[in-house]
């Protein structure tokens, strides 16, 4: 069983949503603040991220992860490397019903919490690898790879092609505008769009990478 989650932050999840566009069920609301009372229970003993109030997760965390919704593709199969706590994947899983959605870390105690939240938030979309990247032998191939706080974007880019089907896109949640980054870049990458991420109630520049190969 997990404690139902505080009306305040459910609320704070919708209403972020909703400026950002999105129409999410209470339900929904419901499961993604109660990925955040897990993520509290489980950081006093395995350190899932650095955030531990849950009022600022809301903005750090979930609504970060839904503001690239608007960009992926209906019935897109959805691969998050590097998922650490589940984000962006778990949000997007949980709202998005029509993708499917894979959240891999390397991490053991990762995955565990992965696991578990998939299953105590009935996430049926989604599933969890545990594996560094480079090493996932698997036939499968996703329309989107998305990394929120993976690496550079000359080392995601190499290290995920492989994964990336032949019209798939990599998508690189970044602060700022990576200018270094786009420059230091193969010309076998070729950047689609740098999206300008307005992100409710997080005071800070955020912007999407949309490439591919």
């Amino acid at each position: 069983m997990i404690a139902s989650p505080d009306t305040l932050h459910v609320d704070a999840i919708a209403h972020g949503a909703a400026a950002l566009g999105l129409a999410i069920s209470p339900s929904d609301a419901a499961r993604l603040a109660s990925h955040l009372v897990l993520i509290e229970k489980w950081n006093a003993v395995h350190n899932l991220t650095a955030v531990r109030d849950r009022a600022r997760m809301v903005a750090q965390h979930v609504i970060d992860s839904l503001s690239v919704s608007q960009y992926i593709p209906h019935g897109a199969t959805v691969l998050d490397v590097g998922s650490g706590a589940g984000f962006p994947g778990l949000p997007l899983a949980i709202t998005r019903p029509d993708l499917q959605v894979t959240v891999l870390d390397s991490i053991h105690k990762k995955v565990a919490f992965l696991q578990h939240s998939i299953a105590t938030l009935k996430i049926h979309n989604a599933t969890s690898v545990c594996t560094r990247v480079e090493a996932w032998s698997t036939d499968e191939r996703f329309s989107i790879v998305v990394s929120r706080a993976f690496s550079g974007l000359q080392e995601f880019a190499a290290l995920c092609r492989p994964l990336l089907a032949p019209a798939g896109r990599l998508f690189a949640m970044k602060g700022v505008y990576p200018h270094d980054e786009i420059a230091r870049l193969p010309s076998s990458v070729m950047i689609e769009s740098v999206a300008s991420l307005h992100v409710p109630g997080l005071d800070a520049v955020r912007h999407l990478v949309i490439a591919k190969f």
